[in-house]
């Protein structure tokens, strides 16, 4: 059966989840591809397909070196490299199939290692390996060299901007947060739209709005590129936690307060990786039935 066949089949079992609000469809792809257009991976997130809508559609395939192999589509029909809750979920997921006690999940940005953590309020909750912080100007990508601490960009009036010089850091994508208590609906997603296509991000940025309300907390949204507003992004918490580390504002660690739950992301100064923590939940499972 070709590829096409097997899409017009919709013979694939998936998962409806969430992790800290960040909802995704998760498809077994372990017996066969699954490679939608970006045409059909609209459809899937529309109301019309009768999934409830999503964030993220992600393929969990078989793995020459790991458990598994993570791909990810956002809700616009893009593919992109990696996604932080979505390891979450994926690793919940292995960990429960494979029964070890840590599972290594590739994705297009690398390879990451999950496991299980201490459940709270009553939530599974999984801990992720994301892998060194990606600082230098090139590694974002920035269309030019700068100091990615705090880059040339400002939105508003050139002598009184409402948010300027954002630190700019990749987890494996691309993002620039702002250090600002204007987080309302309006201006995150008027930023947002505005700063993920800006030229100076060649291949796009997600856009994060980081209110540090002490050294151990921040307060985050995130306008995701490709999906726009979410609950959570779980790339982004990291990002901010790293931007907010090097500019001095916090230490090497906080609890990040998202709109769909809280994560907790620690740079440990010895592997100089970023690990993260935060809830995953399942909330259904079905057959794609001739969606795609």
């Amino acid at each position: 059966m070709t590829d096409s066949q097997h899409r017009q089949s919709g013979e694939y079992g998936y998962v409806r989840m969430n992790g800290a609000g960040n909802a995704f469809i998760v498809v077994d792809a372990m017996e066969k591809p699954f490679r939608p257009s970006e045409d059909e991976v609209r459809r899937l997130a529309s109301d019309e397909a009768g999934l409830g809508g999503f964030d993220q559609l992600i393929a969990v395939e078989k793995a020459e070196g790991g458990d598994a192999f993570m791909r990810v589509w956002n809700s616009d029909g893009s593919l992109v490299e990696t996604c932080g809750n979505a390891l979450r979920c994926v690793g919940w997921l292995m960990l429960d199939a494979t029964e070890k006690s840590e599972v290594t999940i590739d994705t297009v940005a690398g390879p990451a290692l999950a496991r299980a953590s201490t459940e709270r309020d009553g939530l599974k909750q999984v801990t992720v390996d994301m892998g060194r912080p990606r600082l230098d100007w090139q590694q974002i990508p920035l269309a030019e060299e700068m100091d990615t601490r705090g880059i040339e960009l400002q939105v508003g009036p050139i002598d009184n901007p409402l948010v300027h010089t954002p630190g700019a850091v990749s987890m494996g994508n691309p993002h620039v947060v702002f250090f600002t208590d204007h987080q309302d609906d309006v201006f995150v997603r008027g930023t947002g739209s505005l700063i993920e296509h800006h030229p100076l991000f060649p291949e796009g940025v997600n856009v994060g709005f980081a209110h540090v309300l002490d050294r151990q907390t921040i307060r985050l949204r995130v306008w995701e590129r490709g999906a726009g507003l979410t609950l959570a992004c779980g790339t982004g918490a990291c990002a901010a936690m790293v931007a907010a580390s090097r500019r001095g504002l916090i230490d090497r660690s906080a609890k990040m307060i998202l709109d769909g739950g809280e994560l907790f992301v620690e740079w440990d100064t010895v592997s100089d990786h970023v690990f993260m923590t935060g809830p995953v939940e399942i909330e259904l499972t079905g057959q794609l039935q001739s969606v795609l």
